[in-house]
C-alpha cells in the first residue's frame, strides 16, 4: 500500500516572487482604471454641489425681492463713492482690507446660516492678501448680474442713483433667460507681474453700456464668468433655474492685459448682452 507523507505543521507557505509581482501589477493596472472614473465622480459631486449653491443665491435674492417692494438686492450699494468697498450684495466690511463678513450682508436673512457658501471646485483662487490683491473676496466664487439686475446702470448710467437702486422683478421680460448668478473670477496681475485669478461679485456682459445700451464699438468688457467645472460655469436664472454652460470662442486680453481663456474665464453664447438685459 502507498503511503503518504503526513505535513510537517511547522511548514510556513508564502508566495513567490513571480505571484507577488503578478498581485502588484493587477492591483497598479485596476487602479489606473478606477482612479480617472473616481476623478470624474469626484467633479460631478462638486458640480452638483456647487448647483446648490447658486440656486441657493438665486432662491434668496428673490425672497429679497418680495420683501423689498420687488426690488432685487443690491450688487454693490456703495460702489459710485470714493469709500465704494464695504457693501456687496453678498456681505459688508469695515475696512477693504478685511473679509466681507456675510452674516451682515443683505441676503443673510435668507441663506441658510446667513453665509454665502464657497464654491467646493478647486478654482485656484487667491486668498488672504490685501484690497490691491484681491479685492472682492468673500463671494464665494459667485458672480451677481450687477448691470441689469443688481443696479440701474442700464437706466441711470455710472451714478450714484443707478448703484443704491435695482430692477424690479416686473421688468425681467424673459425671467428664464436672464441671468442672475454666475461662477466668476477675475484674472489679475500681482507687483512683479504675475498672474492669478481672485473671487469677483459680479457677472460682467460682454459689453459696456453708453446711454443705457451696449457699447459695441468701446470693445469687449473684462470677462468674469469662470468655467471651472469640468470647462463649464454653473449659471442660476431670475426664475430660479440653473444650467450649465459651455466657454465661448475668445481668446481677447482683460482690463489688465491678460488672456483670460488662458484661466478658463470668458462667456458663454452668444457673445452679446441679450442673456443680462432685461428685456
Amino acid at each position: 500500500m502507498q503511503s503518504y507523507d503526513k505535513p510537517n505543521k511547522n511548514t510556513v507557505t508564502a508566495f513567490t516572487l513571480v505571484e507577488l509581482l503578478v498581485v502588484i501589477a493587477i492591483i497598479a493596472l485596476l487602479t489606473s482604471i478606477l482612479m480617472p472614473s473616481l476623478s470624474v465622480a469626484r467633479s460631478y459631486a462638486r458640480e452638483i454641489v456647487c448647483r446648490s449653491n447658486i440656486r441657493q443665491l438665486s432662491l434668496a435674492n428673490i425672497g429679497y425681492a418680495m420683501g423689498n417692494d420687488d426690488c432685487y438686492v443690491p450688487a454693490a450699494s456703495d460702489m459710485y463713492l470714493s469709500n465704494g468697498g464695504y457693501h456687496r450684495w453678498h456681505g459688508v466690511r469695515k475696512d477693504e482690507n478685511e473679509l466681507f463678513d456675510p452674516s451682515k450682508g443683505p441676503l443673510a436673512s435668507f441663506l441658510n446660516n446667513g453665509e454665502v457658501k464657497e464654491c467646493p471646485q478647486r478654482a485656484g483662487f487667491r486668498k488672504g492678501d490685501d484690497w490691491n490683491t484681491n479685492y472682492e473676496q468673500g463671494c464665494g466664487g459667485y458672480g451677481y448680474n450687477q448691470t441689469y439686475i443688481g443696479s440701474r446702470i442700464w437706466q441711470f448710467g455710472w451714478s450714484p442713483q443707478a448703484f443704491m437702486k435695482t430692477s424690479r422683478i416686473t421688468e425681467v421680460a424673459k425671467s428664464a433667460e436672464t441671468i442672475m448668478f454666475a461662477d466668476c473670477a477675475m484674472a489679475n496681475k500681482d507687483s512683479t507681474g504675475n498672474s492669478y485669478i481672485h473671487e469677483y461679485s459680479f457677472a460682467e456682459p460682454p459689453f459696456w453700456l453708453n446711454n443705457g445700451k451696449p457699447a459695441t464699438d468701446w470693445g469687449y468688457a473684462s470677462p468674469s464668468i469662470h468655467f471651472r467645472h469640468r470647462y463649464k460655469a454653473n449659471v442660476s436664472w431670475v426664475d430660479g433655474h440653473v444650467s450649465s454652460k459651455n466657454r465661448a470662442e475668445y481668446d481677447g486680453n482683460n482690463g489688465y492685459g491678460i488672456k483670460s481663456a488662458n484661466f478658463n474665464i470668458g462667456w458663454f453664447e452668444p457673445l452679446d448682452n441679450s442673456l443680462f438685459d432685461l428685456k
